[in-house]
């Protein structure tokens, strides 16, 4: 399979991963043929890219953090946990959910056994969802991210529980703003930042007041958007002040946030999104958390298609676990638009001359 922009799929493309729905539901399962109406309809519910079956790249699969079963039932489970507090208009100021905590310790558990299956393998994050499913795919890539960081600090069963279930649960401060702010194409006012900023502290009262959900989950939800120079909010936190389980969530929250589409602007790419997170060391997270988190993310996935300063077209087959800005690619498309006569890979860590232009 090979991961493209839609604007390059052509009809009669075959899906090599399934769309999601926002409740984790299959919306078009592997294989789907793709005509004009079906692309139309991907673009309109804010899909950008497919990864889509071809003969040079059939053998290749982007290694999955956690299985499409275990995404599914922790997708859904947020989806539910959500829902059910927004039916209930928060129990009026209560928002007790008994059930809540038990639901979700057993779901994360579900994701560290998968997690630690996988092993000491650079992360691909490449669930394909409609826009109205982000929140919720969203919060589970951010428990995904989460516990792979409190695996590689050494944490115990404990301390990956307490953090997964704040990673699951942090953004649920959202489920009390407007969906039209949520959802809105142009830049916010200083009176709509304000109520979306709301989505902190709102959370934390939520979580706070479940018998059965540790308070240092509840403040991941809290000071997720703390920064380490002290920039960011409620209550403009620096260093140490913001505790590490919400340091690690927030850091998971903006990559996550980078690398997917969003209504007021376009994805960046896994490379972009860790320069970004790289030059933030020291100033918005901890500079020790962003190099370990940076050591366990793929710059660029399997499956991958990239451009070459050959002019070749590529698609990236293997990860080098020690040169992670040069991977195994293999060509697709030669630099005078034909197809070569069979496929053939170059290990970019040993041609030194050969670069990555930008992901296509």
């Amino acid at each position: 399979m090979k991961k493209v922009n839609i604007h390059q799929i052509k009809p009669g493309d075959k899906l090599a991963k399934p769309i999601l729905q926002d409740n984790g539901n299959v919306l078009l399962g592997v294989g789907v043929e793709l005509n004009e109406r079906f692309i139309d309809r991907l673009r309109k519910l804010g899909i950008d890219v497919l990864f889509v079956e071809d003969a040079f790249t059939d053998d290749l699969e982007p290694p999955e953090a956690i299985s499409e079963k275990t995404r599914q039932k922790a997708v859904n489970a947020i989806y539910q946990t959500m829902a059910n507090l927004k039916d209930q208009n928060f129990m009026k100021g209560k928002a007790v959910a008994p059930e809540m905590g038990r639901q979700l310790r057993q779901v994360f558990g579900e994701i560290l056994n998968d997690v630690m299956v996988r092993g000491d393998v650079m992360v691909n994050l490449t669930n394909i969802h409609t826009t109205d499913a982000y929140l919720f795919q969203h919060s589970v890539n951010v428990a995904v991210l989460s516990g792979i960081i409190g695996i590689a600090k050494g944490y115990n069963r404990m301390q990956l529980e307490e953090l997964g279930i704040g990673a699951l649960l942090f953004d649920i401060g959202m489920t009390k703003v407007p969906s039209q702010l949520i959802n809105k194409q142009e830049a916010l006012t200083d009176a709509e930042r304000a109520v979306v900023a709301k989505h902190t502290t709102d959370g934390f009262d939520i979580l706070r007041k479940q018998h059965d959900i540790s308070l240092l989950s509840a403040h991941c939800a809290l000071q997720h958007h703390e920064r380490f120079d002290g920039s960011g909010y409620p209550r403009g936190l620096k260093g140490d002040e913001i505790h590490l389980h919400a340091q690690i969530v927030g850091l998971a929250d903006m990559y996550d946030a980078l690398t997917s589409p969003r209504p007021h602007r376009k994805r960046y790419t896994p490379s972009e999104a860790i320069e970004l997170i790289f030059a933030a060391g020291n100033t918005y997270f901890d500079f020790e958390l962003v190099k370990l988190f940076c050591k366990h993310i793929s710059v660029y996935p399997v499956a991958t298609s990239v451009l070459l300063n050959t002019g070749q077209i590529a698609v990236v087959s293997a990860n080098n676990s020690l040169a992670v800005h040069r991977p195994i690619v293999r060509v697709v498309e030669e630099a005078d638009g034909s197809r070569p006569a069979s496929p053939y890979e170059i290990d970019l860590k040993n041609e030194v001359s050969i670069l990555i232009v930008k992901e296509l």
